[in-house]
């Protein structure tokens, strides 16, 4: 199955999303441990939380886009059946 530059695209940037929330927590940590670890802790998970909500979106992207192609399939099948009913009629009340 062919995918579009889209799709890689969107996989690629979901893979480095996840690369650089796990890099990214541990630097977070690593930044503020000098102010104790419940505040470590804290900016972690501010972190990851603003992280993950940002690889919801690239995910919201991709299942729109699959969206999207299934309905400009389903409307082909539709415009299909139509024109198909249609000359089917046409040559019926002739």
């Amino acid at each position: 199955m062919k995918r579009s530059t889209y799709d890689a695209l969107l996989s690629f940037l979901g893979g480095v999303s996840w690369a650089f929330v796990i890099v990214g927590a541990w630097v977070t940590f690593q930044s503020f441990v000098f102010l104790g670890i419940v505040p470590a802790l804290m900016f972690t998970f501010i972190f990851l939380f603003l992280a993950i909500f940002l690889i919801l979106v690239l995910e919201t992207m991709s299942m729109y886009r699959d969206r999207h192609e299934i309905m400009l399939k389903q409307t082909a099948l539709l415009e299909e059946i139509r024109d198909s009913v249609k000359n089917e009629t046409a040559t019926e009340s002739m």
